[in-house]
């Protein structure tokens, strides 16, 4: 799918949301990760509603649903887990906005060696969109 053919639900260009830093906790297939987003909420009607690791290739490992707008709190860290990975092993760490979607503004890295600034492509596996955990609703 290239990304004329991509839904701009999923498309996040012109979205300012940035994961800016990631860190970890734990042991080999059992990590809890601590991740700060920075984003541009207004309340329900425009919020950061999960962040999510992946591999490299888009499969999904985790995704932390975040149940409410952050209007007042930011940027903010909020933690999830069990992510199964090796220490070695590279991942991406993206922020998802409703409506606006998957922000280009990621962290790539390992549990090893740290997490980076990462720019994503708009079509990088924006199919997981519709993939479960997904928020019911949005608290406030």
């Amino acid at each position: 799918m290239n990304e004329s053919q991509v839904p701009q639900s999923v498309l996040a260009t012109n979205n300012p949301a940035k994961v800016s830093k990631v860190s970890t906790t734990g042991e080999p297939n059992n990590y809890t990760f601590a991740v700060t987003v920075s984003s541009p909420d207004t309340g329900c009607d425009r919020y950061a509603d999960w962040w999510e690791v992946t591999t490299p290739d888009g499969e999904l490992l985790y995704r932390r649903v975040l149940l409410h707008s952050h209007v007042d709190e930011q940027p903010f860290t909020r933690t999830g887990g069990t992510v199964v990975i090796q220490p070695q092993q590279e991942v991406i760490v993206r922020v998802h906005m409703n409506p606006d979607g998957y922000s280009p503004n990621a962290q790539k890295g390992t549990v090893k060696d740290g997490f980076w600034d990462s720019t994503l492509p708009n079509d990088f596996a924006i199919s997981l969109a519709s993939v479960e955990p997904l928020p019911k609703n949005c608290a406030f």
